[in-house]
């Protein structure tokens, strides 16, 4: 009987990709890791996966994975989105940024590969979306209006959409959880809606804040989409099983994990880094509704 231990010290020193999650509770990451692994395997390589919190270095934590088992290539999946050359010198193997871009950094494009969504584009989308249905006082629900990532780019979206409809952004209507988590985007919405305020539609820049303020409206007294309209974008599946359920733009997460794997085994075949660029797909649910 071959020694398992022994063989795959042996393999991975030569067909081994690694995966980098970095922010592992968050439920959108589960259909891609499993598409991920999917796609490795067929391409005849091992996987090592290396799961972290939000706030710590993917970047670091890739650097000793590869190390550590001496990889080929890497998928940092979630990650920052203003990586700089030194913060990238450590890696000296080809990598794939899966859901996320580095809009605010100063890598060469060729340096690394890249598949996501749009999010400004996706966000535009999803507000315009809102404003054919006859929205003006729309509300965002975001981490940051310049935390120089995923919140930002979709706050830009955001007011994309409004200046398309003609609509003058309201200050008043920017809800910022600071934080990425349901807790805080909890804590906000609540206070939101008591406050008092004038708005009849929530753009919730993810499914979770999305969630999060649906249970805050609810505690409120208030009712969905009666009293105000939700939309978000992801399309996690946690947001199937909400009364009613999430409209949603929703990202294709099998999709992303295989081209994440398909362009990473390209560049280690020779090819050049490429960045592909996916569309959501709108899913009509009960929480958002026409006003005249």
């Amino acid at each position: 009987m071959p020694n398992a231990s022994a063989r795959d010290l042996v393999k991975t020193a030569g067909d081994s990709i690694g995966v980098v999650v970095r922010g592992a509770e968050n439920p959108f990451f589960a259909p891609v890791i499993s598409a991920i692994e999917q796609a490795v395997e067929d391409a005849g390589y091992t996987l090592s996966i290396r799961q972290i919190k939000a706030g710590e270095d993917e970047l670091a934590a890739a650097a000793r994975l590869s190390r550590a088992k001496k990889l080929k290539g890497l998928i940092l999946l979630g990650g920052r989105f203003d990586y700089t050359k030194e913060d990238v010198a450590p890696i000296d193997i080809p990598f794939v940024c899966c859901t996320f871009t580095n809009d605010f950094g100063t890598v060469e494009s060729d340096a690394y590969s890249s598949v996501s969504i749009d999010d400004r584009e996706e966000a535009r989308r999803a507000v315009r979306y809102l404003t054919e249905c006859g929205h003006r006082r729309i509300a965002i629900l975001m981490d940051s209006a310049s935390d120089r990532s995923i919140s930002e780019l979709r706050y830009k979206g955001y007011l994309d959409a409004l200046a398309e409809a003609g609509i003058e952004p309201d200050p008043d209507l920017l809800i910022e959880s600071v934080e990425f988590n349901m807790a805080g985007a909890y804590e906000k919405a609540g206070r939101f809606a008591a406050s008092g305020k004038q708005f009849t539609a929530l753009f919730a820049i993810a499914d979770t804040f999305a969630i999060a303020a649906m249970k805050a409206f609810h505690d409120k007294g208030l009712r969905i989409p009666e009293d105000y309209s939700v939309l978000s974008i992801d399309g996690i599946n946690m947001s199937l099983y909400t009364i009613p359920t999430l409209t949603a733009l929703v990202q294709p997460k099998e999709e992303l994990g295989r081209e994440a794997v398909k362009i990473l085994t390209d560049v280690l075949a020779g090819g050049a880094h490429r960045h592909i660029r996916l569309q959501t797909t709108l899913r009509e649910g009960g929480t958002v509704r026409k006003i005249s």
